[in-house]
């Protein structure tokens, strides 16, 4: 069998090794740009389509020198209990998670209860996806067990904005002041769709 493929292998390295390098590189920028376009048009989906959800945040304020200020958030839901889960073994390194959520009087959306698999939800009750840190938080004698409490993450942990705006942000912070409207997605996904200070809208993704 080596036999018959080592010649088809040689003469499609051969080929590979006539196509001149301009052309390699410009499938490689259309590669890369329709990656770009595939990204963007997921994201229009999730904003679009999804049911929006209120989070409270606790925000922290770095700087990136390269792209201006950026606040990474962390929510109200960003630590779950984990229930039925607790103890139980975790089948990857950063395990798949699905958080049921319901808004509060306030409506802002807390956690009701979090699920290895897909489960179904009443509106306005909201299910959303996320991942757990190592191992379900690494517990147990094998350091493979889901904790008590799980640390999750959902892809809403960091927004960036014009720069010299992240103070403004961090003072949000410190007064409790600051939430995010997120669009979820029946498959749970989810993105931030704005940030609201004192319940006003100051930043808005938009939808195309």
């Amino acid at each position: 069998m080596n036999e018959m493929i080592a010649p088809v292998v040689a003469s499609l390295a051969a080929f590979w090794r006539r196509i001149p390098k301009a052309v390699l590189f410009g499938i490689a920028i259309l590669i890369q740009c329709a990656l770009l376009v595939l990204m963007v048009a997921d994201r229009m989906q999730i904003l679009r389509n999804g049911v929006e959800v209120t989070l409270q945040t606790q925000p922290v304020d770095p700087r990136d020198l390269l792209r201006g200020d950026y606040v990474v958030l962390s929510y109200d839901i960003s630590q779950v209990a984990a229930g039925s889960l607790a103890g139980k073994g975790a089948d990857a390194r950063h395990p798949i998670v699905f958080v049921k959520l319901t808004p509060n009087a306030g409506g802002v959306y807390q956690p009701v209860s979090v699920h290895a698999e897909p489960v179904k939800v009443t509106a306005p009750e909201v299910l959303i996806r996320g991942r757990v840190g190592n191992y379900g938080g690494s517990c147990g004698d094998d350091r493979r067990r889901f904790c008590d409490k799980l640390p999750i993450k959902y892809g809403l942990e960091s927004y960036f904005v014009p720069e010299g705006e992240g103070k403004k942000l961090e003072d949000a912070r410190n007064q409790q002041k600051l939430r995010i409207v997120a669009a979820v997605l029946p498959s749970g996904r989810a993105a931030i769709k704005r940030l609201l200070l004192d319940g006003e809208p100051v930043y808005e993704e938009p939808l195309y």
